[in-house]
């Protein structure tokens, strides 16, 4: 197994002599943390007293408290360095520049799950912008990308999708790191930013996060293990349905399903090829919180059994078809709102393109639609070689 250092591993080493005396903001989580599991508040606190003037967290908060979307954490002092901690998530993002004009620069510390609905790197952007409006430096520290750099899945979103869960035109499944994206995004959006990432060591492309040595910390409440984040890139779309993406249980995405679904009927509808490199367990449940919450749901539990053939966008779709065609009454899409938007089907945001959910309710075949995004990967992965920092 591989030794990686993390961007912040190497700024407690030498790299960290460069900044003394300058002013720091931290935008960081609980999964922000160094190789003995200590976090970069504390770390460069330690390494660089006095220097951290304010904190800023994501979604879920700095300390990565609150569960659900739409919920934005309350601000507040942290109690050992008596600096303030503002949350960057939903409507709040808007003051940051007000804030920046304290701090001479800008860290960046977050993990990313390596699928393009995630709000951190939403988060990252508007930070980036504010910060090129303020004048200010930005420094990123890297870190893994857990479903490794080399594997893209799904449709590139359209511009006009652009929201909190989809800032730029990525596939749902990208392949890149946070310090990747950041210089993506720079050139992507013409962000006249100072922006130095700082990046992993013992890190290559094929590496999965098992692969790293690191261990995994929740970056937010539903993503428990690493199992949850290899399933999201395709579990994620059941947030834009009546069906329940398993929230409110122990294990949120690998488990799903609803009341009305009966596992063994939807499962004889499903090819060898739609759950290539997974096992679909029959499963059921009753959600403590979130959709159907206190009911009994059927549906599945999904065993990843070889992360390198399977495809979990692929799998995921193949379900939603199932399920639509064995449910056509009971089964819906959500309505909004979403992520802080009131207007468009969260569906739609979460593909990042409208024609996906209407070539589904037109009985699309899944290998007609994926060839359709076929030619759209292959110029993403062009057009993302520029920025790859740990190469092809």
């Amino acid at each position: 197994m591989a030794h990686v250092a993390t961007g912040l591993d190497q700024f407690e080493g030498e790299f960290r002599k460069g900044f003394r005396g300058q002013s720091l903001g931290l935008l960081a989580n609980q999964a922000s943390v160094d190789r003995n599991l200590r976090n970069a508040k504390d770390a460069i606190s330690a390494l660089l007293p006095g220097q951290l003037k304010v904190l800023f967290g994501p979604q879920h908060g700095f300390r990565g408290e609150d569960q659900d979307n739409m919920v934005e954490t309350e601000d507040y002092f942290d109690p050992e360095l008596h600096i303030p901690v503002f949350n960057l998530y939903g409507n709040k993002i808007g003051r940051l520049s007000d804030v920046l004009d304290t701090i001479d620069l800008l860290i960046i510390d977050l993990q990313d799950v390596g699928t393009r609905v995630y709000t951190f790197i939403t988060t990252m952007l508007y930070c980036l912008r504010a910060a090129a409006k303020a004048g200010k430096r930005v420094l990123i520290f890297d870190r893994p990308n857990p479903l490794g750099g080399t594997i893209v899945e799904g449709n590139l979103l359209r511009p006009e999708f652009y929201s909190l869960v989809g800032p730029f035109t990525l596939p749902m499944r990208h392949g890149m790191t946070m310090g990747e994206l950041a210089y993506f995004f720079k050139d992507g959006f013409k962000i006249d930013c100072d922006i130095t990432v700082l990046p992993l060591t013992g890190w290559r492309r094929h590496m999965l996060w098992k692969d790293t040595g690191l261990r995994w910390i929740m970056p937010s409440p539903n993503m428990p293990l690493l199992e949850t984040a290899l399933v999201y890139p395709g579990q994620v779309i059941w947030e834009g349905t009546n069906i329940s993406e398993g929230r409110g249980t122990c294990r949120p995405f690998e488990v799903f399903g609803a009341p009305f679904v009966n596992p063994s009927v939807v499962k004889k509808g499903l090819t060898g090829t739609d759950i290539e490199g997974c096992y679909l367990q029959e499963y059921f449940f009753r959600p403590t919180f979130n959709k159907w919450k206190g009911e009994l749901c059927g549906g599945f539990m999904i065993h990843v059994l070889n992360p390198l053939v399977y495809r979990a966008y692929r799998t995921s779709l193949s379900l939603l078809k199932a399920f639509m065609e064995t449910y056509r009454d009971e089964f819906s899409w959500r309505q909004p709102p979403y992520e802080y938007d009131f207007r468009r089907l969260p569906v739609d945001l979460i593909f990042g393109d409208s024609s996906v959910r209407i070539a589904l309710e037109a009985g699309t075949d899944i290998d007609e639609l994926l060839g359709r995004c076929s030619k759209e990967l292959a110029r993403f992965l062009e057009s993302r070689k520029p920025y790859l920092i740990y190469g092809e």
